[in-house]
C-alpha cells in the first residue's frame, strides 16, 4: 500500500487540487455548504496519506521532518474542524514536493549515451595474419587492429602501419581532425575520417581514456546525488521549534485548542510554496530567455560561483574551422589588394584550381576552404599525389597544383617572398592554420583557417566578472600556442592547451580544493566528466545529448550571450528565495508571538494573515519573470 502510495503522489496532489476547486465552487455558486465540507474533507484525508507515510517514516529514523509538522497541523485542523486550511495546506506541500521533484532528479541517462557511444567491435589480426571482427572485449594489449575509414579506433593504442585523418572530438573536443601515421598514439572512441591504419592496442576496456571519461562522470554524479534540498535542511530547526512551542503552551495553559492553533498557525504554508514559486518563476524566466536551469539547488550553487572554466571549441569558439583570411600574389610575389571579384586571370585560375582539388578531400580544412571560395568552376583532377601531413600535388588542366601547409611548399621548392613571410607570421600568431596554394611553381594564394571566435565574447566575459566571477579560465585538447592566443584575444585570467579529460577534470577538483564555487561550461563528450564534477555544469544546447544531461545548466541554442542572464537570474533568484523564506518564516513568527503575548490575535486573524503571507511570497517571486540583467 504504502509503495501504491509513493508511486501516486502526484496524482493524489491532483485529486486533493480537483476535490479543493470543486469544495469552493459548491460553496460559492451552488451555496452547498455540506458539499463544501465533503469535498474538503475527502481532499485532505486523500492528500494527507503520503504525507503521513513520510512522517512516519522519519519519525522512526528519530528525524523530526517537515512532513510530522504539515500531519500534526492537518490532524490539529481536522480537530477544530478547519478543513479548509487542512486541505489547502496539504495540496501546497504537495504542490512544492512535485516541483522540486521535477527539477531536482537528475536523470542518469548521460551514463547510458556514454556507454552506447563506446566501440563494440574491432578487426583484430588472427594467427593466419587475416583480419577477423570480434568483441572489443576479446582485444588484449599488445593485438594488432585494422581500423577503416568511417569506422571508431576501439581501443587506446599505437599506429603501426599506414596514415589517416581522425576526428578526435569525443576525446580532446577539438572539431579539426588530426593527421596520424606510424608511431602516433590514438584513442578509443574517436573514428577515422580519411585513410586506413594498424593499431597495436596498449590500454583496453575500462582501461581506455574513453573507459575513464565514463568512470568519471559515474563518480561525479555519485557525489552530487547526496546534496539535500534547503527546506529539508532548514525544517530540522523550524519544525522541533513549532512542535515546542505549541507543546510548551499546552503545558502552562492546558488549552487544547490553543496549542492546534499554534500549530496550524506554524504550519509553513508561505515557507512550502515560497522556495518553489521563486524556482519556478526564475526557470520560466531561464527558458523564455533559452536557458535551461535544472532545480533550486543548481540555482542556488550557481549564485554562488567564483569561477568558471570554459572549453575552448564549440564553447568561446564556434566549433567549426572557417576562413579568416586570404591573400593573393601576383607573379612579382606582391599581395593583390583588389577584391575577388577584380583578380588577374592567372588568380582566378588559381582558385579554380584550388576548389578542383578541395572538392576531392573530406578534411576539415578542406571544408572551409570550398565554403570560402563559394560556386565556382571546377576542372577534373589528374595524377594526385598525397604527401602524408603536407597537403595534396594534382595536375589541373595541364598545370602542376599544390595545396597544402609550408612544408609541402618547401618540398615543391616554392619560392616565398618577403611579403607572404610576413603575412605567415602574422597568420600563426593569430592562430591559423595554413592553406598555400602555387601553381607551376609560382605561390598564389595563403589562406589562414582557424576556429571563430563567437561574436561579442569578450563583453560577455566582462559581464560575467562584474557579476562575481574573479577567475575566467580556459582549457583545451588544442595546443598551447592557439590557447594563448585565444587566451589573450578574450583577456582570460588563464589559459591551457593539452587538457585530455581526466586533466580537465583533475584541474576542477584542484579549484574546488582551493574552496572556489566552480562553474564548468562546455560542450562535449570530453566535457562531461567536468560537467558533473564542477560544482555548476553548463552546457552548449548544440552540444552532444551527453554533455546535456550531464549538466546542470543548458544554454539553448548554443547563444553564449545567455550566459551573463544566466548568472545574473540565478543570483537574483537566490535572493528572491532568501526573501520568501524571510516573509514566511517571519509571518509565522509575528502570528505566533501575537497570538501568545497578545488578546487580539486569534484564528480568523491568524488565518487572513496567514494566506496574505502566501500571497506576498507568491507575487514576490513573481517578480522574477520580469528579470533583465542591467
Amino acid at each position: 500500500m504504502q509503495r501504491f502510495i509513493f508511486r501516486n503522489k502526484n496524482n493524489i496532489m491532483f485529486i486533493n487540487g480537483v476535490f479543493i476547486a470543486l469544495g469552493f465552487s459548491s460553496h460559492w455558486v451552488l451555496k452547498n455548504d455540506q458539499m463544501f465540507m465533503a469535498a474538503l474533507i475527502i481532499a485532505s484525508v486523500i492528500g494527507v496519506l503520503p504525507i503521513a507515510l513520510q512522517a512516519f517514516q522519519a519519525l522512526r529514523l528519530k528525524i523530526v521532518s517537515i512532513d510530522v509538522l504539515v500531519t500534526l497541523a492537518v490532524t490539529g485542523a481536522f480537530l477544530i474542524q478547519n478543513f479548509e486550511e487542512s486541505a489547502i495546506v496539504i495540496f501546497l506541500f504537495l504542490f512544492g514536493a512535485f516541483l522540486e521533484q521535477r527539477t531536482l532528479n537528475q536523470t542518469r541517462s548521460a551514463i547510458k549515451a556514454l556507454t552506447e557511444m563506446a566501440p563494440e567491435s574491432a578487426l583484430k589480426q588472427m594467427a593466419d595474419g587475416q583480419f577477423a571482427d570480434v568483441d572489443v572485449d576479446d582485444v588484449d594489449v599488445g593485438d594488432i587492429l585494422l581500423v577503416k575509414t568511417g569506422a571508431k579506433v576501439p581501443v587506446d593504442g599505437t599506429v603501426v602501419s599506414g596514415a589517416g585523418s581522425i576526428n578526435e572530438a569525443s576525446i580532446t573536443g577539438e572539431s579539426m581532425a588530426v593527421e596520424k601515421d606510424v608511431s602516433s598514439f590514438v584513442y578509443a572512441g574517436t573514428i577515422v575520417e580519411n585513410g586506413t591504419i594498424q593499431i597495436r592496442a596498449e590500454r583496453v576496456g575500462e582501461d581506455t581514456t574513453f573507459g575513464k571519461i565514463i568512470e568519471l562522470v559515474e563518480e561525479a554524479q555519485d557525489a552530487k546525488s547526496d546534496a539535500e534540498r534547503f527546506i529539508d535542511r532548514f525544517s530540522r530547526y523550524y519544525t522541533p521549534a513549532v512542535l515546542g512551542i505549541a507543546f510548551a503552551v499546552y503545558l502552562v495553559t492546558f488549552n487544547v485548542e490553543l496549542a492546534i492553533i499554534i500549530l496550524v498557525l506554524g504550519c509553513p504554508g508561505a515557507l512550502v510554496i515560497g522556495v518553489p514559486v521563486s524556482n519556478v518563476a526564475g526557470i520560466g524566466n531561464g527558458a523564455k530567455h533559452g536557458i535551461l536551469l535544472k532545480g533550486s539547488e543548481v540555482i542556488h550553487s550557481f549564485s554562488k560561483t567564483n569561477a568558471m572554466i570554459f572549453d575552448k571549441t564549440g564553447t568561446l569558439t564556434m566549433g567549426n574551422p572557417a576562413v579568416s583570411q586570404t591573400l593573393y600574389f601576383d607573379s612579382a610575389g606582391h599581395i593583390c589588394t583588389q577584391g575577388a571579384e577584380n583578380l588577374e586571370p592567372e588568380l582566378v585560375d588559381a582558385r579554380t584550381y584550388l576548389a578542383s582539388i578541395e572538392h576531392e578531400s573530406s578534411h576539415p580544412l578542406a571544408k572551409a576552404v570550398l565554403s570560402e571560395l563559394g560556386i565556382t568552376e571546377l576542372h577534373p583532377v589528374e595524377n594526385t599525389q598525397v604527401a602524408k601531413g603536407a597537403g595534396i600535388v594534382a595536375t589541373v588542366k595541364g598545370k602542376r597544383v599544390a595545396v597544402g601547409n609550408v612544408s609541402l611548399m618547401e618540398s615543391e621548392q616554392v619560392f616565398l617572398p618577403e611579403a607572404a613571410l610576413h603575412a605567415v607570421t602574422n597568420l600563426q600568431q593569430a592562430g591559423n592554420s595554413l592553406v598555400f596554394t602555387s601553381v607551376n611553381g609560382q605561390l598564389h594564394i595563403i589562406m589562414g583557417v582557424r576556429d571563430q571566435i563567437r561574436p561579442h565574447v569578450r563583453s560577455h566575459l566582462q559581464a560575467l566578472q562584474k557579476l562575481g566571477v574573479h577567475d575566467l579560465i580556459m582549457l583545451s585538447g588544442d595546443n598551447q600556442g592557439t590557447v594563448d592566443v585565444v587566451g589573450r584575444e578574450l583577456g582570460l585570467t588563464n589559459a591551457y592547451g593539452n587538457m585530455l579529460p581526466e586533466n580537465k577534470s583533475a584541474f576542477v577538483q584542484k579549484l574546488k580544493a582551493q574552496g572556489k564555487t566552480v562553474t564548468f561550461v562546455g560542450d562535449g563528450i570530453n566535457d562531461s566528466p567536468s560537467l558533473a564534477l564542477a560544482d555548476i555544469g553548463i552546457a552548449m544546447g548544440s552540444g552532444t545529448d551527453v554533455a546535456i544531461e550531464t549538466s546542470d545548466v543548458v544554454l539553448m541554442n548554443s547563444d553564449f550571450s545567455r550566459l551573463p542572464h544566466a548568472l545574473g537570474l540565478a543570483k537574483a533568484t537566490a535572493r528572491n528565495m532568501i526573501q520568501n523564506i524571510t516573509i514566511a518564516v517571519g509571518v509565522v513568527v509575528f502570528l505566533l508571538a501575537s497570538l501568545i503575548f497578545s488578546d487580539w490575535m486569534n484564528m480568523s486573524i491568524g488565518m487572513l494573515v496567514h494566506e496574505g503571507s502566501i500571497l506576498a511570497v507568491v507575487v514576490n517571486g513573481m517578480r522574477l519573470l520580469r528579470y533583465k540583467i542591467a
